[in-house]
């Protein structure tokens, strides 16, 4: 199983690993198209600190992000799974899994990112700010720049298994599966189910989805679940507890009514 995991515009602001080393990250093939978007980002935040705000869609007050992105290349690094802090990472727990659980979000988790293009939780980097919609002077939008070097890297790293999209749409631009593939890829929406005045409410609720997608991916790895399929997934989530829908084959529909 592979799970693809979108960041969180929270991170933690400090590592204390050694200076970022792109040779060392998972997913070799990326490595240049990861130099490139690098490259562009250092020089944007290093010359036009102004601009920079703009491109990266930034307010005045998130200066010192531009500063932080400037540097980059010396900054301190943690692991990808200590960086991200926001409401999907805080649910989903990576700090506190027993070791078999630890074990597979290592194997089985993909945190794709606009600078980055995708990163295993192990692999270090340093704190950043770029999403995935940011469209940079001399390369345009990330979505659309990483969708070649994608298309030739992660088909082998899906390998024969499940593919668990649970990526925002922003970061979905970035690769599509295909194929043989797209038929073992199964998205899931979280949907927040209320009664009002004797009638049932179904909403999507970033708060109930990011949190409930962080859930669900505990409680697979914790469970050891393997899904080859979209209709096994359903299956595990069930078994596990959660309320599942199935409006298409490759579409689970999650109902919540609390985070």
């Amino acid at each position: 199983m592979l799970v693809l995991l979108p960041p969180s515009e929270g991170k933690s602001q400090q590592g204390s690993g050694a200076a970022l080393e792109l040779g060392s990250l998972s997913l070799p093939g990326l490595t240049e198209a990861r130099r490139t978007v690098l490259d562009e980002l250092v020089g944007l935040c290093s010359g036009d600190p102004e601009k920079a705000l703009d491109v990266l869609g930034l307010g005045a007050k998130l200066r010192g992000e531009v500063a932080k992105n400037a540097g980059l290349r010396s900054a301190p690094t943690m692991p990808a799974g200590e960086l991200y802090t926001g409401v999907l990472y805080d649910a989903l727990g990576l700090s506190t899994l027993d070791a078999g659980a630890a074990r597979r979000a290592r194997d089985t988790l993909l945190v794709f990112s606009g600078l980055w293009g995708a990163l295993r939780i192990d692999d270090p980097v340093p704190s950043y700010r770029c999403s995935m919609g940011v469209k940079l002077p001399g390369l345009g939008a990330l979505g659309g720049y990483w969708r070649a070097p994608m298309a030739e890297a992660l088909p082998q790293v899906a390998g024969d298994g499940l593919v668990l999209d649970l990526r925002s749409a922003a970061y979905a631009t970035a690769w599509k599966p295909k194929g043989e593939l797209a038929r073992r890829t199964a998205t899931v929406r979280v949907l927040q189910v209320r009664t009002v005045d004797g009638v049932e409410k179904r909403s999507v609720v970033s708060h109930f989805n990011k949190a409930t997608k962080g859930r669900l991916v505990r409680a697979l790895l914790t469970d050891g679940a393997t899904p080859r399929d979209p209709a096994e997934l359903a299956v595990a989530l069930r078994d596990l507890g959660f309320t599942v829908e199935t409006p298409a084959p490759d579409r689970l529909d999650v109902l919540v009514t609390e985070v």
